[in-house]
């Protein structure tokens, strides 16, 4: 059976919350009526994540992968291959509690007229360094592809599993960002596109794993990969129209 919806959810080092943010996701995705499977990747973790996550070890709706340490963009990029097999649409969300499950209904009744609905953090703070980074990733991907979406790297997303299946085999195992080049090659395709203002609370739990020096080499190696991978695909037909929020 093709399920509605499949929730790709990386998750390392979230011991102290991981358990509610799963719980909080299967209360709103379960109003909803729909078939779906939140599939919990853990990216091998160092604290006790995986007992946190056991308790979910016999819930139908809930799949925890215990895997290797890879990165959370390899993470990112082996879930949606999975979830692109087994539904019709496939969402991607953090599981720092950052970007809350109330908000994506709001999302979900929108659906049947976009290829791809993206959140926009509404109230991130971030320092002077990480905001830099940011309106850089943002001002490559126009460049690169046009301006069809907004928070190019936003773990807050809904997207057709026939279109993302296209692009994900097309980019490499070790990419840093593979959200990125997604949200380039949609908008570069001229999808139809939604943008959505999601509130972002700051994080409560837990520390970001990619700091000062390190961050930057990281934003450098996500421009160079990039540049290089631009994924093809076939166009809906007829074209669809970008819908984004004002800037």
């Amino acid at each position: 059976m093709t399920l509605d919806l499949a929730v790709v959810m990386p998750v390392y080092n979230e011991q102290e919350c991981i358990a509610g943010v799963v719980e909080a996701w299967l209360t709103v995705l379960s109003e909803l009526g729909i078939e779906y499977l939140i599939i919990v990747l853990n990216d091998g973790s160092q604290d006790e994540t995986r007992k946190a996550l056991s308790k979910f070890a016999e819930d139908r709706r809930v799949s925890v992968v215990n895997k290797t340490n890879s990165g959370h963009g390899p993470t990112v990029l082996l879930g949606y291959r999975q979830a692109v097999e087994m539904a019709r649409w496939v969402f991607q969300c953090d599981s720092d509690d950052e970007m809350r499950p109330e908000h994506f209904p709001q999302l979900w009744e929108k659906r049947e007229r976009y290829d791809a609905l993206f959140g926009f953090r509404q109230g991130r703070q971030q320092n002077v360094g990480r905001r830099l980074i940011s309106a850089f990733s943002r001002i490559t991907v126009r460049l690169l592809f046009g301006n069809g979406v907004r928070d190019v790297n936003v773990p807050y997303r809904l997207m057709r599993a026939d279109i993302l299946r296209q692009i994900v085999v097309q980019i490499p195992d070790d990419t840093f960002a593979p959200n990125i080049i997604i949200s380039g090659t949609m908008a570069g395709a001229g999808l139809r596109i939604n943008n959505q203002l999601v509130p972002h609370e700051g994080r409560k739990t837990g520390t970001v794993s990619i700091m000062k020096w390190k961050l930057w080499r990281a934003a450098g190696k996500s421009l160079w990969q990039t540049i290089k991978c631009r994924p093809a695909i076939r166009r809906p037909d007829p074209p669809g129209v970008r819908d984004t929020y004002p800037v």
